[in-house]
């Protein structure tokens, strides 16, 4: 019958802008929620066979709902270092745990970057999903695979230890006076005989050794993160823009060094300088710019046995090493080693990699954040925690570095804002209640044509 066929219709109507108006409300609600991605629905309408032809039968309406997760929303700075956003396609790897994560435990996928390190150190967000990565191997590279979930861990930032950075480069910048008078101690300066050398007389305590012209004192850290010092001792030669020079450690005692060696005197040689009064590093000892310090039982140069320290090899760089006619003087001193370091701050990459930075200026890597992308986001199925699952409608997921094969950037110290217009909402909020009302209004009216059938009898 008609009548019956127009009041199921006004039903339809009824539940179908029922789900508009959940859809509607979960829209407001989230309009402050980190990379909401607003949901709508659509209607379709349902065409019921007609029985007898001339006479019509309502098939009313049904709601279709419609994710719109590809939608990127407004990428806004945070305060927080670890407030991530991503600027482009896919997602975080997230996990529900992080302690004793394997291959077997669920992820999931979200856009929600507003991660926090918990109590155990590791990157949580707001839901309490635990960030995925790939950690750092030995060699400072990444294992990254595009399918394999499991090679991804959760990203802790603690439990790191301190960072320690034996230093590998030296450079001088100083100058040595041209026109300083050469040293009558010149005369008998011999490296071979180990009265002479300029290592004996910064040992000794009386006169014995010749006393250099110039001294330059550099500190070295060893491979436990210890202060050692090193110096680079230089007397005038006669023979024009030529200088002898010794490097030994101080004090003496801190290397090991073969029998008949001066103490403490790691290298010897002369160090020559152009008419211009730069370096001429060509004809300076190769000695005196690349020290070597070996651990092997027995070898010479070392470090002291008892100091129980790895071998270390030092590059001197002396290419800022001038000779002009003014006063002999250091100006600056450049070196890459660091000591003990606590970590002070995490830092995160437009590469997605997770770093920690430490008081001592050194930067160690953690993890590198992978972004999983879908050929069809707009069908994964949303859970709760503002997160989705794959779907077969959504395609085969593959995690890849940010930035790379239509992978979106990681934008550190910022938030992806929800997607939904407060205005376009509220519009909707008020065609959806005219749309309802009118849907009711189809059921009275049948109610009423039905009933003036029923007094028919009367």
């Amino acid at each position: 019958m008609s009548i019956n066929s127009a009041m199921l219709a006004g039903v339809s109507g009824l539940v179908a802008n029922s789900s508009a108006l959940a859809a509607i409300s979960d829209n407001i609600a989230n309009v402050n929620t980190v990379a909401y991605k607003r949901n709508q629905v659509n209607f379709a309408n349902v065409v019921t066979a007609q029985a007898v032809k001339g006479k019509y039968s309502a098939g009313g309406v049904q709601s279709v709902t419609r994710q719109f997760v590809s939608q990127q929303g407004l990428i806004q700075a945070s305060n927080s270092t670890t407030d991530l956003a991503i600027s482009g396609d896919g997602f975080f790897v997230v996990a529900n745990k992080g302690l004793g994560l394997t291959g077997a435990d669920p992820r999931s996928f979200t856009r929600s970057g507003a991660f926090a390190v918990d109590s155990d150190g590791y990157m949580v967000n707001d839901a309490g999903l635990y960030l995925q990565g790939w950690p750092v191997q030995a060699d400072g590279t990444f294992n990254v695979n595009p399918s394999d979930l499991s090679l991804m861990q959760s990203i802790n930032v603690k439990n790191l230890g301190s960072a320690v950075a034996p230093t590998t480069e030296l450079g001088v910048t100083a100058n040595v006076n041209k026109d300083g008078p050469v040293s009558a101690s010149e005369a008998t300066y011999d490296g071979s005989v180990a009265a002479t050398s300029m290592a004996e007389y910064a040992d000794s305590a009386g006169a014995t050794g010749v006393k250099p012209d110039f001294v330059i004192e550099m500190n070295v850290v060893d491979s436990a993160g210890g202060s050692r010092k090193i110096a680079l001792a230089m007397l005038k030669d006669d023979v024009a823009n030529a200088w002898h020079a010794e490097i030994y450690a101080v004090p003496a005692s801190s290397v090991d060094l073969a029998a008949g060696t001066p103490p403490g005197q790691l290298a010897r040689g002369t160090i020559n300088f152009n008419a211009d009064g730069t370096i001429n590093l060509g004809t300076t000892t190769a000695a005196l710019q690349s020290l070597s310090l070996d651990a092997s039982a027995g070898a010479t140069p070392r470090w002291a046995t008892g100091l129980g320290l790895a071998a270390q090899d030092i590059n001197l760089a002396l290419d800022k090493l001038s000779q002009y006619s003014s006063t002999s003087t250091v100006t600056a001193i450049q070196s890459n080693g660091a000591g003990v370091g606590n970590v002070i701050a995490i830092d995160v990459d437009p590469e997605g990699v997770v770093s920690a930075v430490y008081d001592n200026s050194q930067i160690r890597k953690i993890a590198k954040i992978g972004v999983a992308t879908f050929p069809n986001p707009d069908a994964l199925a949303a859970v709760s925690g503002n997160a989705y699952r794959p779907t077969i409608p959504a395609g085969e997921m593959t995690v890849k570095e940010a930035g790379i094969g239509g992978a979106g950037k990681i934008s550190p110290s910022s938030l992806e804002a929800s997607t939904v217009d407060l205005s376009a909402e509220f519009t909707g909020l008020i065609a959806t209640q005219k749309a309802y009302s009118a849907s009711s209004k189809i059921i009275t009216t049948a109610d009423q044509m039905l009933e003036e059938l029923i007094n028919i009898k009367r």
